[in-house]
């Protein structure tokens, strides 16, 4: 198996510095679609994520019961709700994403399972799928028929087992992943340390991050980066690997001041900004 270490010099190949005279009109629009009753915050951080990863427009498509959460929360964010108080159980929407993530705090709710099978038959939108939007994709894998090409998904290791079956040996897992991206067409992100990006038959080994990432709602912040990132016209490919990147990178550069320990979601956003700055060679995290 071949792999393409992640580093700061393939990254700068990639990196699409935002342009003078941009507006928040041609920034890019990102739709997160999640939430379930307590687990708001899920989708809280990947549209905070989503914001601070540079998108001009984030819209967050929820139950009803986040509303209020989530517009004092993040002011920034527009809001659109389902008909349902604690659960998605319909996806409509009439605004027109550049990108669209789906699955942090959603739940397994039957009527969600159903509204994420139809959403899959409609959307023609590039798509991040994450959580439990995953654990619903693996329940009936017909499901990956639905799927646009290059679609990205984020599984953590437990989700990539429920996708591709149990392993015996890393090199058996590599093996069954690639196998099943190029069977569907698509990426993913296989989630761990350090993580790796398969596409087809194509591996790439991300080179930051630390374990203080091991922490509720790191994934939910992924989603969000990449999201923002397809929606600012990153191909599916590109916004995986440079959302991976800066996601690792703001925890190797929180590390000092927060330690393993103390290092949670809000501190990935909070330096993403930092993140960035390493890569216009403006800031002191080299």
């Amino acid at each position: 198996m071949n792999t393409t270490l992640i580093d700061k010099t393939q990254i700068l190949k990639r990196y699409k510095p935002i342009d003078n005279y941009t507006h928040k009109g041609i920034q890019g629009h990102a739709l997160l679609i999640g939430g379930s009753y307590g687990k708001i915050g899920a989708i809280c951080l990947s549209a905070k994520a989503a914001l601070k990863a540079g998108c001009g427009l984030v819209t967050a498509f929820i139950p009803a019961c986040g509303y209020d959460i989530l517009q004092i929360a993040i002011p920034e964010v527009m809001v659109l709700t389902d008909v349902k108080e604690k659960f998605i159980s319909n996806i409509s929407y009439d605004i027109e994403p550049k990108a669209i993530g789906i699955g942090p705090g959603i739940g397994q709710d039957d009527a969600t399972k159903y509204a994420f099978d139809q959403f899959l038959k409609s959307n023609k939108v590039p798509l991040v799928i994450d959580a439990d939007a995953l654990n619903i994709l693996s329940q009936n894998k017909s499901r990956l028929s639905f799927l646009k090409p290059k679609t990205i998904l984020t599984p953590h290791p437990k989700e990539l087992e429920r996708l591709i079956g149990k392993w015996n040996s890393e090199e058996e897992k590599f093996d069954k992943t690639i196998a099943f991206s190029q069977q569907y067409d698509l990426i993913v992100v296989m989630k761990g340390a350090p993580t790796h990006i398969i596409n087809g038959a194509i591996v790439y080994k991300n080179s930051t991050g630390n374990a203080a990432l091991a922490t509720a709602g790191s994934g939910d912040v992924l989603t969000g980066i990449i999201t923002s990132l397809l929606a600012q016209s990153y191909n599916s490919e590109e916004a995986a690997i440079v959302g991976v990147y800066l996601h690792g990178l703001t925890a190797d550069i929180a590390l000092p001041q927060t330690g393993y320990q103390s290092f949670i979601a809000s501190d990935i956003i909070e330096n993403i900004g930092k993140a960035y700055l390493t890569l216009e060679n403006r800031s002191k995290y080299q």
